[in-house]
């Protein structure tokens, strides 16, 4: 069975800085495009920021200069360098991956669990 693990939310003060992981367990042979999502308290799930498997990276405004995403394709991992971090980016972070290989199939639309990311001013 594959499961996207998310790791490395807490509390943090504005301006301070969190990374997130993201990591792909199961029999897993590629994986599509992998992407951050942020839902914060009474609001829907906004996509953050994606990166394909080639690299090519994807931005919401709000954040772009300040968060970077990366991935590690060898060890199925992605991750969200968040810096300069402000309440409004408050909320439980998500990982989906739009594709996903493996030896028994292909599945699509997978999600983690989230990690919550609080930043207090």
């Amino acid at each position: 069975q594959v499961q996207l693990v998310e790791s490395g939310g807490g509390l943090v003060q504005t301006g301070g800085s969190l990374r997130l992981s993201c990591v792909a367990s199961g029999v897993i042979q590629s994986m599509g495009t992998m992407a951050w999502y942020r839902q914060a308290i009474g609001k829907q799930r906004v996509l953050v920021a994606r990166i394909t498997s080639g690299g090519d990276t994807l931005y919401q405004d709000s954040v772009k200069g300040r968060f970077t995403i990366s991935r590690d394709n060898a060890k199925n991992t992605m991750f969200l360098q968040m810096n300069s971090l402000k309440p409004e980016d408050t909320g439980v972070y998500y990982c989906n991956a739009d594709e996903i290989i493996t030896n028994w199939g292909t599945i699509y639309d997978w999600w983690g669990q989230g990690t919550q990311v609080t930043v207090s001013s």
